[in-house]
C-alpha cells in the first residue's frame, strides 16, 4: 500500500506514552517511557501493510524532535530508533 507521508500526522499521546499515525485502516507506533529528564524509546511498530512508505523513520523523528524541545536524554532501547540515529546522527 502506497502511503504519501505528507498526508500523515503524528499525533504524541501522552496519556499512552507514545507517538501516534493513523490511516484509515492502520496505526503506527513509538511506545516511550518518561523518567525525569531521560526518554526510552522502546518499540516502533509500523503494520506489515505500511511497511516500505517511510512511516518508521516520520513517527522516529518526531519522537526525536520532541525530546530535544524537551532537553531529555534519549535511551534508544528500539533497535529501529538505534539505527535511525546512526543514520541520522544530527
Amino acid at each position: 500500500m502506497k502511503i504519501d507521508r505528507n498526508t500523515l500526522n503524528v499525533v504524541h499521546n501522552q496519556d499512552a506514552a507514545r507517538f501516534e499515525i493513523k490511516t484509515d485502516a492502520h496505526l503506527a507506533v513509538l511506545d516511550y517511557r518518561l523518567r525525569k529528564k531521560t526518554i526510552a524509546f522502546t518499540h516502533t511498530g509500523v503494520p506489515s501493510e505500511l511497511e516500505g512508505n517511510g512511516i518508521g523513520s516520520l513517527i522516529v523523528r518526531a519522537g526525536l524532535d520532541y525530546a530535544r524541545e524537551q532537553d531529555y536524554k534519549v535511551l534508544p532501547l528500539c533497535s529501529f530508533v538505534a539505527a535511525y540515529i546512526r543514520r541520522h546522527p544530527e
